[in-house]
This record gives C-alpha cells, structure tokens and sequence, in this order.
C-alpha cells in the first residue's frame, strides 16, 4: 500500500467517523426532545400531586424540565465545537494531501453562510431548548410563588405575635 493509498483511507475512515458522530448527535436530540415532551405530559398529567410541605410534583417536573433544557443547550455547544474540531483541525489537514478538498470547501460554504446571519440546525436546537427552559421556568415561579409568599406571611404572623407579647 504506498503512501497515498494510506491517506485517502484514513481520510475515508475518519469522514465515516465523523459522520458517525453526527448521527450520534441527531440521537441526543431526539433524547432531550423526547425527554422535554414526556415532562410537559407528566406537568400536565400530575398537577395535583403534592409532597412534603407544599412542593408539588409540577414543581418537581419543572426543575427537572429546566435542568434538562439546559444540558440540552450545552449539549447543542459541545457537539458543534466537536464537529467543527473534526472539520477544520483533522478533515482539512488531511484533505491538503488530496487533489480535491470536498470537506473543506463545504465548511468554507457553511462559514460564509454564517456570516450572512442563516440560521442553521443548531441554532434551531438552541432556540427550542430556549424556549423548553424558559417554559418551564416560568412554570416553577408560578409553583414556587405561593410557597414564598406562605413562608413570608408566617414570618409576619410570628414578628407581629412577638410585638404584641402574645
């Protein structure tokens, strides 16, 4: 096998790699869509549940809603700074031993796009998972806001009992 060869196949194996990965990352979003829509139906489905001292299982859902929204976004971060590692520090290098650049000038064509504001895919992701955390934000205010305001009337109650010496 001479020295050629030997390139393009570690080109072919790693841009099979790559694209492995990025079937991976369409997986992981369909798992945090996946999750994000099965804890707006357990919002829903249990809005009457209510634990210890007042904490409702909507309270609950929403934490969890909020916290995987976010690792959702950060997960959206990681995969594209992996994919653009993959693209521009190891495809490229290996493409100028080739005579056609195929990766290189779709990154080029993906970086002028990004240039002129086209929203892509990720951004897209980021927005939903965005609005999911935004959601269910404003959700554990609407929970967590009578608890507060209970926790602050007793502290009233108690200071004004104690002014009056009763």
């Amino acid at each position: 096998m001479d020295r050629d060869e030997l390139i393009l196949r570690e080109y072919e194996s790693y841009c099979v790699q790559k694209e492995n990965f990025i079937d991976r990352n369409f997986r992981t979003n369909k798992f945090y869509m996946t999750a994000i829509v099965v804890l707006i139906f357990a919002l829903i489905y249990t809005s009457n549940i209510v634990f210890l001292n007042k904490i409702s299982a909507t309270l609950v859902f929403a934490l969890l809603g909020v916290s995987v929204s976010a690792l959702w976004w950060m997960n959206v971060d990681s995969y594209n700074t992996l994919i653009k590692i993959k693209y521009s520090n190891v495809i490229e290098k290996i493409e100028e031993k080739l005579p056609v650049k195929p990766f290189t000038d779709e990154y080029i064509g993906i970086d002028e796009s990004r240039k002129n504001k086209v929203f892509m895919f990720s951004d897209i992701q980021k927005l939903i998972a965005a609005g999911a955390a935004l959601f269910f934000f404003a959700v554990c205010v609407s929970e967590i806001t009578p608890l507060v305001i209970a926790v602050f009337n007793k502290i009233i109650n108690i200071a004004l009992k104690a002014k009056c010496g009763i």
